[in-house]
C-alpha cells in the first residue's frame, strides 16, 4: 500500500484529502507546515508527498529536498500558473489547483505513483541519485501562460484534463492569443513530452511544396528532389505535431493528413512502401473549420477528426485585468534584453493599455511594449509611445476630486450636504447639457468607464441632447 504525506496547513483540506485517499487504499499520514513534516518524519521514506505551496514558515517547495528524488505533488490556490511552473523547475513533479474535484486528485496521484515505479524499475539507483530533481520532473516538462481571468482559469483546467491523453486537440481562437503556447503547454504536461514537439505553421509553406514538407519525399520523385528527406509528420514520430493554421491546408494534403490520424500511416512523396508513425496532433486555427466543411473548403472528416477535443482561447480584450499582468512581463522581459530595469509605464499608459480592445491580441501588444521600449528615452513610457490607434485626449490624468462651492458663494444647494452617491449625481444632471462625457469624467476625478458603470447603478440617462460626446 502506498505511503503519502500531506502537507498543508488547513485542517480542513487535510482532513478531507486524508480521508479521499484512505478509501481509495492509501496509507496516509499528514503535517501542518514543512517544519513539523521534517521533525516528525523521514520523509524520503514516503512514496508520494502532497505539499500545498504556500505554507506557514516555508513554502512546500522545500518539501522537494526533503524528499530526496521521490516525487512531489504540489497544491496551489493560486490563479496564475506561474507558481506551478517554478515549483516544476525546482523539481516538483506536477501541480493540482485548487479547489480539485476528488477525480482529478486521484487521478494525479495514480499517475505519479506508477510514473514513479517505471522509473525505478528503468534506472539504476545510482543514475536517480544524481539528479533526483530532474528523474522527478521530465515526465511533466513546463507550462507557461500568463493570466489568472475566468476563462483562462477554465482554459487551464481543461489542458491539464486533456494534456494526459493521446486524443487529437483542436485550438480555436484569434490570431496573437497565443494558440502556439497552449499547444505546447498540452505536450509538455503529456506522456510524449520527452520526445519532439514540431510545429508547422501551415499558411506559412507554399502549396507546391506542403505535401512534400509534411510527408518527405523520395529521391527523384520531382525535379530537384536529389535526395530522399523525410518530412515533419516522421519527424514527430514518437511525440506531437502541431499544425497551426490548419484551415489553410489544401484539399489534397488534408487527405494525407486523415490517413495519418486513421491509419497511423504515411506515405513519402514517390513511394511506394507506407511506413507506421505514431503522432498525437494539434492542430489551431483562427478560422471556422465547421463552416469551411460545409462549403467544400475543407474535408469534414478531417475536421470530425481533429475536433475529439477543442479548446478555445479567449481573445485579450475578454480576459479583463489578464492585460495589464502581460503587459507587465513583457516590459521586464524587454527592459532586460534592454539592460533598461528602471522602465515602468505612466499613467496613462496603463489607461491606454487597460481600454484598447487590442485586435491582434497578445502579439500586438508585445509588439508594442517592444517599440515603446526601445523608443522610450526616459524612465517612463508614455502612452504615445504604444504607438496604438487610441485617442489620447479620451485619456484622463489622475485629478484632485473637484473642490466643493462655499456657502457664501451664493450657491443655494451645498455639496457639503450631499453624499457622494448625490453629489455625483447632482454634478452629471447640472452639467451634462453643456459638457461632453469627457469633460465632466475629467470635471469629477473619475474615467469615462467609470462615470459610464455609475450612470448605469444610479438610473442616470445619457443628455439626448447638447453638447457631442467625445
Amino acid at each position: 500500500m502506498p505511503h503519502i504525506l500531506i502537507v498543508e496547513d488547513e485542517t480542513i483540506i487535510r482532513s478531507a484529502l486524508r480521508r479521499l485517499l484512505e478509501r481509495n487504499q492509501y496509507q496516509i499520514s499528514e503535517a501542518g507546515s514543512v517544519q513539523e513534516a521534517r521533525e516528525n518524519f523521514s520523509v524520503a521514506d514516503f512514496d508520494l508527498v502532497i505539499s500545498d505551496l504556500r505554507l506557514p514558515g516555508a513554502p512546500g517547495t522545500e518539501m522537494i529536498q526533503l524528499a530526496q528524488g521521490k516525487p512531489v505533488l504540489i497544491m496551489t490556490s493560486y490563479a496564475s500558473l506561474r507558481s506551478a511552473v517554478d515549483s516544476m523547475k525546482m523539481g516538483a513533479v506536477d501541480y493540482i489547483a485548487k479547489p480539485f474535484d476528488h477525480d482529478e486528485m486521484l487521478q494525479a496521484v495514480a499517475h505519479i505513483l506508477r510514473e514513479h515505479q517505471h522509473k525505478a524499475r528503468n534506472q539504476t539507483p545510482e543514475k536517480l541519485a544524481e539528479n533526483p530533481a530532474t528523474a522527478a520532473r521530465d515526465d511533466n516538462g513546463e507550462i507557461g501562460i500568463i493570466g489568472s481571468s475566468a476563462g483562462m482559469q477554465a482554459l487551464y483546467g481543461k489542458i491539464r484534463k486533456v494534456a494526459p491523453t493521446s486524443s487529437n486537440v483542436l485550438i480555436q481562437g484569434e490570431s496573437g492569443t497565443g494558440k502556439e503556447l497552449v499547444a505546447r503547454a498540452l505536450h509538455n504536461l503529456s506522456k510524449r513530452s520527452r520526445a519532439p514537439l514540431i510545429s508547422v505553421n501551415c499558411a506559412a509553406i507554399p502549396e507546391s511544396l506542403i505535401e512534400s514538407e509534411l510527408f518527405g519525399h523520395e529521391k527523384g520523385s520531382f525535379t530537384g528532389a536529389s535526395a530522399g528527406r523525410a518530412g515533419l509528420v516522421e519527424a514527430a514520430d514518437g511525440g506531437t505535431l502541431f499544425l497551426d493554421e490548419i484551415g489553410e491546408l489544401p484539399l489534397e494534403a488534408q487527405a494525407r493528413l486523415l490517413r495519418v490520424l486513421q491509419d497511423g500511416e504515411i506515405r513519402r512523396v514517390g513511394a511506394v512502401q507506407s511506413q507506421r508513425v505514431d503522432v498525437r496532433l494539434i492542430a489551431a486555427t483562427h478560422r471556422d473549420l465547421k463552416n469551411l466543411a460545409k462549403t467544400g473548403q475543407f474535408r469534414e472528416d478531417l475536421y470530425y477528426r481533429l475536433h475529439v477535443i477543442s479548446l478555445q482561447l479567449p481573445a485579450l480584450r475578454e480576459r479583463g485585468a489578464d492585460v495589464m499582468e502581460i503587459a507587465q512581463a513583457f516590459l521586464a522581459r524587454q527592459s532586460a534584453v534592454m539592460e533598461r530595469p528602471e522602465l515602468r509605464f505612466s499613467a496613462l499608459a496603463e489607461q491606454a493599455i487597460r481600454l484598447y480592445s487590442w485586435p491582434g491580441n497578445v502579439r500586438e501588444l508585445e509588439n508594442a511594449i517592444e517599440r515603446s521600449v526601445i523608443l522610450c528615452e526616459g524612465t517612463e513610457i508614455s502612452a504615445d509611445l504604444l504607438g496604438i490607434d487610441i485617442a489620447l485626449d479620451d485619456l484622463d490624468e489622475p485629478q484632485d476630486p473637484p473642490a466643493e462651492k462655499s456657502p457664501a458663494a451664493g450657491n443655494s444647494d451645498p455639496a457639503e450636504d450631499l453624499s457622494l452617491e448625490d453629489y455625483f449625481q447632482h454634478f452629471v444632471l447640472e452639467h451634462q447639457e453643456h459638457m461632453t462625457e469627457t469633460e465632466l469624467a475629467r470635471k469629477l476625478g473619475i474615467s469615462r468607464k467609470c462615470l459610464w458603470e455609475r450612470r448605469q447603478r444610479l438610473g442616470i440617462p445619457r443628455r439626448k441632447t447638447g453638447a457631442t460626446s467625445s
